[in-house]
């Protein structure tokens, strides 16, 4: 094996935790192989060592599978040892005590955005969200506020883009030109770009260089007035300047 190649089993079962962490739903055998590329008798093999030791469960039938329990373990042990979760932990609450919107903690992984943390909205009118979910970085408040800071940002993203909502910015100048308002203006925004009827506003987490984390505001349009742009930005602003001076106290 030469050095940086994938040990293919390895790799395979890797791919097989993958596809059932995109999937809403359990997946057969067939649908698996097929999307995977992966002789049905190989990929067998792997679900059922996969299956004996907690990582895959299947249904009553026994035909098709899902994520085990260990998934979830190995999930939450990142999480909880993940400093930045842990850190910003009081800011997420003091946010959705202010607000009673949803807030989230979310994490650039390459051209996505990922939810590590959240507080729900108290009303019923809510955006849908779960720890763990994956949206594309160039629709997202988070994502944008930390593409806004990267070196390459086109580079990071996988083109062309997916358009989410009529709103979703897939143009390559008009992003870039997004993006450079974010930068000027300290703060990204959401226009209904992920969610129809939802606007977001973001903010990067400053715990890292370059920062990975942003932490963004979820309200539905029917509930933002005039002032409530300026009311969130100001807050989320404040929250990091604590966040900067509480670690500079302990650093």
């Amino acid at each position: 094996m030469t050095p940086g190649q994938p040990v293919k089993s390895a790799d395979r079962t890797l791919e097989v935790l993958e596809a059932l962490a995109a999937s809403p739903s359990r997946r057969s055998l067939v649908d698996l192989a097929r999307t995977l590329d992966i002789p049905k008798s190989s990929l067998h093999g792997i679900l059922r060592t996969m299956a004996r030791r907690g990582w895959v469960e299947t249904d009553v039938t026994g035909t098709r599978f899902g994520l085990g329990v260990r998934a979830l373990e190995v999930g939450a042990a990142y999480l909880n040892a993940d400093d930045a979760v842990g850190l910003v932990s009081g800011v997420l609450d003091d946010l959705s005590r202010q607000f009673g919107e949803a807030v989230h903690l979310g994490r650039l992984d390459g051209p996505d955005v990922v939810y590590l943390a959240k507080r729900e909205s108290v009303h019923r009118l809510r955006l849908y969200s779960a720890i763990g979910r994956r949206l594309p970085a160039h629709a997202t408040a988070l994502g944008k506020a930390l593409l806004a800071l990267c070196e390459d940002p086109a580079g990071q993203l996988r083109w062309p883009l997916p358009r989410l909502t009529t709103n979703t910015i897939t143009d390559r100048d008009a992003l870039l030109a997004e993006l450079a308002q974010t930068r000027v203006r300290g703060y990204a925004v959401d226009r209904e770009e992920n969610t129809d009827g939802i606007v977001c506003f973001a903010i990067v987490v400053p715990l890292a260089a370059p920062p990975t984390d942003a932490i963004s505001i979820s309200v539905p349009v029917a509930r933002i007035g005039p002032e409530s742009p300026e009311r969130i930005t100001s807050a989320l602003a404040r929250s990091m300047d604590q966040l900067r001076a509480a670690r500079s106290m302990f650093s």
